[in-house]
């Protein structure tokens, strides 16, 4: 996941680097003030997948002394910046622009250009967008789990962050070519500061989203309902397993979970048959879910067993 996680942002890299310049120099001949707000927007983009990428990096480092359990939920911390940065260089600048441009209004030249280059963005975005959608069919295997439920419940905020943001630009596109069109061919002065509105409105939406469903990763986010259901179905068919009175999953990046358990071993259990029940129960978690990465077994009988012992 994190390999497909990864082509996802790089995609959309690519694709949001050109599609920022063309539009840049769209709005300097225009005078557009929706497409100088589009390439604000694809130029945010471009600057929160670089900030991906590092967290994606920063967080495959290995486990050490400071951080025992790896550094996966860096991750986390770095999507958490780029919905800050959609929020107020996405967002607030681009209600900024547009209220300017309701209050002095400046007419739009050459509008084609402007459209000419949205409908290459559309379709460069539709690519990136494309990739993106592609990843998430294959993360939920068929399952019947719709896009925005799987944007909800996703642990891989990097791929949940391209997703929002190719759905908001092509949104953003419709909504830029809306106003150059009403200013540029119907004369509609207010047209094209109202759509810039209205794409820095979107970006606001999209930025609180994803820093809340970001916020949650941080704090701390068991895994997802399914993947619970699959991990309970597996401990129940372990034999050595009497009773499961408690479990506990904390996601500590996209790909790394620990799962924390406390059970009832079978009665007068030794040492030696509890240590390869942990094993066991370990080896059976580890294969309902690729992404588990620790296991930490504590046995409710203290009598009859050691108090605590863990594996990974």
């Amino acid at each position: 996941m994190a390999q497909g996680s990864a082509r996802v942002v790089l995609t959309a890299l690519a694709g949001n680097g050109a599609i920022a310049l063309a539009k840049f120099v769209a709005a300097a001949i225009s005078g557009s003030t929706a497409m100088l707000t589009e390439a604000i927007h694809s130029l945010v983009d471009t600057g929160d997948q670089l900030l991906l990428l590092v967290g994606q990096a920063r967080g495959r480092r290995p486990p050490d002394e400071t951080h025992p359990l790896g550094y996966g939920m860096e991750a986390y911390f770095w999507s958490f910046i780029v919905a800050l940065m959609v929020f107020v260089l996405g967002g607030l600048l681009s209600v900024y622009e547009g209220v300017r441009h309701i209050l002095h209004p400046e007419p739009v030249v050459s509008p084609w250009i402007s459209l000419g280059v949205l409908a290459v963005s559309a379709v460069f975005e539709g690519l990136s967008f494309r990739v993106g959608y592609r990843e998430y069919k294959r993360v939920v295997r068929g399952a019947p789990i719709r896009l925005w439920a799987f944007i909800r419940n996703s642990k891989d905020a990097g791929m949940v962050s391209v997703l929002l943001e190719d759905s908001a630009a092509l949104v953003g596109i419709v909504l830029a070519a809306a106003g150059v069109i009403a200013s540029g061919f119907f004369h509609i002065a207010w047209a094209d500061g109202a759509a810039s509105v209205a794409i820095g409105l979107l970006l606001a939406c999209v930025a609180f989203v994803l820093a809340n469903e970001t916020r949650s990763l941080i704090a701390g986010e068991s895994v997802a309902p399914i993947v619970m259901e699959r991990l309970k179905e597996t401990l129940d068919a372990i034999n050595c397993i009497t009773r499961l009175d408690e479990i506990a999953t904390l996601h500590l990046g996209p790909g790394a979970i620990l799962v924390a358990l406390t059970l009832t071993f079978r009665p007068k259990a030794t040492s030696t048959s509890i240590d390869a029940a942990i094993l066991e129960i370990t080896q059976c978690l580890q294969a309902t879910d690729g992404r588990v990465a620790y296991v930490y077994v504590r046995p409710s009988h203290t009598d009859e067993a050691p108090a605590a012992r863990a594996a990974e």
